[in-house]
């Protein structure tokens, strides 16, 4: 039990961090002038990227330096460079895909994670399924626990409480009704003259 505390752990803190990834970028939606966004969803994505490349090199080489790593990426730790740089890739479209779904969702961003983190759940599986081909029996009940999952993510994609729209400041009706006040109907005298 006690190998397996460490991963659970840190597989929590993902669930953790990531939980918390899709109302953080939420808040990097563009508010809209004239009805058009004020920038587009990839601006905050630039800072998504330097975040990752700055967490994953630091990050990487202290734990590299803690694990008493060698820093050789060539030769026999080829593999290394080459299925890094792939599952990094992969990071970074799924991030990439993300942030577009938050960032375009019309305020049903909270949909979105549910059906992220069910769905990946269900690839993993697949994954697994293809590269182990004819070599392992499939349980049934993986099948029942995908379908599961569809379930679960409409449950809760469906009642994860969504906050109103906001609503206009009273000042937007006022300004667009004051130039047409100022101006006189034919007959009437302004307070000038």
């Amino acid at each position: 039990m006690n190998k397996m505390l460490i991963p659970i752990l840190f597989a929590i803190g993902t669930a953790l961090f990531w939980g918390c990834y899709g109302p953080t970028i939420g808040n990097a939606q563009a508010p809209r002038v004239n009805g058009a966004p004020l920038w587009s969803p990839f601006k905050p994505y630039v800072f998504i990227g330097i975040a990752y490349l700055v967490i994953a090199i630091l990050g990487g080489l202290a734990m590299m330096g803690v694990k008493g790593d060698s820093f050789s990426f060539s030769g026999e730790h080829f593999a290394t460079v080459k299925w890094g740089f792939l599952a990094g890739c992969l990071g970074a479209f799924g991030a990439l895909c993300l942030t577009t779904a938050m960032m375009t969702s019309k305020g049903n961003a909270l949909l979105v994670m549910p059906i992220v983190f069910g769905g990946a759940v269900s690839v993993t599986a697949l994954v697994s399924v293809i590269r182990l081909g004819g070599h392992v029996q499939v349980s049934p009940v993986l099948w029942v626990g995908m379908a599961l999952t569809v379930v679960g993510v409409v449950i809760v994609a469906m009642n994860t409480p969504h906050g109103h729209a906001p609503t206009k400041p009273a000042t937007d009706a006022t300004e667009t009704a004051e130039p047409h006040a100022a101006v006189p109907v034919e007959g009437e005298e302004t307070q000038a003259s």
